[in-house]
């Protein structure tokens, strides 16, 4: 069993940034890509073009084809399950740099392959619009996903998704299907903090929020090299110090071993459901700079990486 697997047991579809993170990581990169560019996403995803049969989670939204489609990556997982390990990259918490691709399977790939080969379907001239239509919408969303920290670390806990927690007065209870918690650490983080972090839930105005604040930083952003390995490398260190760093019970580094299911490492979800690990205000405070920072530097990047392709 996958980590999408551990997910479909789940009661609530748990996706990378949720709907509105990843709407908001995609108006962030629209306000920055070149009028040339722009107009080329426009005309690759002009009508939105996904399959009408295709359950859209996330629902109609009236934004931006481009940013409508943000979250297409996640719709089509069930119908394309060797999709769904193109999402994160679980790089164990006790790994060094030097060995954080040892957790990119060469079978199934990870999301820094997952997305170097989609860069390659939008700058070959032999790609057919319809592949550059799709390659287009995973770029959209990887990008969004490499920058959630807990899709680039994991402590053999399925990337937080084994880690109970009381989310402020909503305790963690095991589904029927057993040893899956919900709230979990991960869940938290695609989702529930953002909805936190942006009160209006309106993904324009968050991004333009989101534009005001690190406008500074941003300059600075489009000034670096393009680097998924730091990108990757970036996020999992954030996992290290922030999102299991600032749990208030300590949780031990785990030596890292496969874990198929949350059942696995010794029933690591029964053993972390004893700590009684809680989100709230406190968390919140610590986590909010750094979702508004991802989301912000996730939506520079994703334009750095599409004015490249497209001057």
């Amino acid at each position: 069993m996958n980590r999408f697997a551990v997910l479909l047991l789940c009661t609530t579809p748990a996706f990378p940034w949720g709907c509105e993170g990843h709407r908001t990581v995609a108006m962030v990169a629209l306000s920055q890509l070149t009028p040339g560019a722009r107009e080329v996403a426009a005309t690759l995803l002009q009508g939105e073009p996904a399959d009408p049969s295709l359950h859209r989670f996330c629902g109609a939204s009236g934004l931006p084809p481009f940013v409508a489609m943000s979250t297409w990556a996640d719709d089509i997982r069930e119908r394309r399950k060797g999709t769904a390990p193109w999402h994160f990259i679980d790089v164990p918490l006790a790994a060094t740099r030097d060995h954080m691709y040892d957790s990119c399977s060469a079978a199934t790939g990870c999301v820094t392959s997952a997305l170097r080969g989609q860069l390659d379907v939008l700058r070959s001239d032999s790609s057919g619009q319809v592949q550059k239509s799709e390659a287009l919408m995973f770029v959209i969303h990887f990008v969004g996903d490499l920058h959630q920290p807990l899709h680039a670390a994991t402590n053999n806990d399925r990337g937080g998704n084994c880690v109970p927690v009381t989310f402020f007065d909503q305790e963690a209870k095991e589904s029927p299907s057993g040893e899956n918690f919900r709230p979990n650490l991960h869940g938290v983080w695609d989702t529930d903090l953002v909805e936190k972090v942006d009160k209006e839930h309106d993904p324009a105005k968050f991004a333009n929020r989101l534009n005001e604040e690190f406008r500074t930083e941003m300059n600075s952003w489009k000034e670096e090299a393009v680097n998924l390995d730091d990108w990757v490398w970036e996020s999992h260190l954030l996992a290290k110090s922030v999102t299991y760093g600032d749990l208030p019970e300590k949780i031990a580094v785990e030596a890292p071993q496969p874990v198929e299911s949350c059942a696995d490492d010794d029933h690591i979800a029964k053993r972390l459901y004893q700590l009684h690990e809680k989100v709230d205000e406190s968390y919140l405070r610590d986590a909010s700079p750094v979702i508004r920072r991802q989301l912000a530097r996730a939506g520079t990047r994703l334009a750095m990486l599409l004015n490249q392709i497209w001057p």
